[in-house]
């Protein structure tokens, strides 16, 4: 190994030993409110003007600089040269990523940073080469917490709010892009029911863009307890492996990649129980999850949905899939046939025509088409 190999490997190694470092800076800018400072100043920000507004002790401003240059080189931040009459300083600007980071934005994700770098969250991964070698326990999280996940949020208020939160963003971003790109997938249905759908934020937003829609949503008790529906908008407490209402759509966003694969088709099964069958038009089942392998996809996508595989292991033991093994899983949950339709990325779009049919719509980088 030559020198410049040795050295190039040792710098690969460092990067990821102190890839959290990224993540905790990326923590403590969404904490101390910088993206919001930056957006509510309305022009670049200087580092003295940033400092000012964070009113940090005056013995630690230094560090600000610091913070900044690791979340520029990690592309939440630009670095701006502006002219004033005495000389050009270094101002901080936003970008894609950081404007997602903003806390009252309509498709903000912030409410993911402190939900994912909870220690509750994170734990488990500490103890990935303890849960591959036990014979017990059916996720990292359950050797940690001693419940499964959803368990856990049952008994901890406070993470189940951050965790209700965090999907909740998630879904006002994912239905935006549905509902504006993509709404004829829900054009002459009657009834819809989203199971697992958390708070119904994608429910909701799907009620209001069809009035004539009656939506549900199938989720724990924990989870929907208290919450008032509207005309066409309800909330139902349960639990999709005994049953689920009966729609002309059963919608699964980020439900099947939880589970392993028994319980999948458990889920698919009862989703194909659900479906309302008219003699003219069938019903179906739209799925939006991950697909991994997918040819000609970019390396930063790739690496979204390995990080996302190993995420879903660590939580509930649960996978992202390829195209043949979601296949699977399909045929062996009694379905004949599905249709993949490239729903979040740039491609056309195909309706399933086939009854009973099966619309899967393929996740992958939502923030690209934003």
């Amino acid at each position: 190994m030559s020198t410049e190999q040795l050295l190039h490997a040792q710098a690969h190694v460092w990067n990821h030993l102190f890839s959290f470092v990224n993540s905790m800076s990326l923590k403590c800018a969404v904490e101390l409110g910088i993206p919001d400072i930056i957006h509510n100043h309305a022009k670049p920000i200087s580092l003295s003007q940033l400092v000012h507004a964070l009113s940090i002790p005056k013995v630690k401003s230094h560090f600000v600089h610091r913070l900044m240059r690791i979340l520029i080189h990690s592309e939440f931040f630009v670095k701006v040269d502006v002219s004033d009459e005495e000389e050009a300083t270094e101002h901080y600007w936003l970008t894609p990523a950081s404007l997602l980071l903003l806390r009252n934005a309509p498709l903000s994700v912030a409410p993911f940073v402190p939900l994912v770098l909870d220690p509750n969250m994170t734990e488990p991964f500490d103890h990935l080469s303890e849960w591959l070698t036990s014979q017990r326990h059916s996720s990292p999280f359950e050797l940690v917490h001693g419940r499964v996940l959803f368990e856990h949020l049952g008994q901890q208020p406070v993470l189940n709010n951050l965790y209700n939160e965090a999907t909740s963003s998630d879904s006002r971003l994912l239905t935006h892009v549905l509902l504006r790109d993509y709404k004829q997938v829900f054009e002459g249905i009657k009834s819809l029911v989203d199971v697992g759908g958390g708070t119904g934020t994608t429910a909701k937003a799907i009620a209001d863009a069809f009035p004539d829609m009656k939506c549900s949503v199938l989720d724990l008790p924990h989870v929907v307890g208290g919450l008032e529906g509207t005309n066409n908008f309800t909330y139902v407490a349960g639990d999709m492996f005994e049953t689920i209402p009966s729609a002309d759509v059963v919608f699964l966003k980020w439900i099947l990649h939880d589970w392993n694969d028994e319980d999948c088709i458990k889920i698919l099964k009862k989703c194909k129980e659900a479906i309302t069958v008219d003699d003219k038009k069938g019903g179906k089942v739209i799925v939006i999850d991950m697909i991994l392998d997918v040819h000609g996809i970019e390396n930063e996508v790739r690496k979204s949905h390995l990080l996302f595989d190993i995420t879903v292991l660590g939580y509930y033991n649960g996978k992202e899939r390829t195209e043949k093994e979601f296949a699977k899983l399909f045929f062996n949950a009694g379905f004949t046939s599905y249709k993949i339709t490239p729903a979040f990325e740039l491609g056309t779009q195909a309706i399933p025509t086939k009854h009973p049919r099966l619309l899967y719509d393929d996740l992958h980088e939502v923030s690209s088409v934003i």
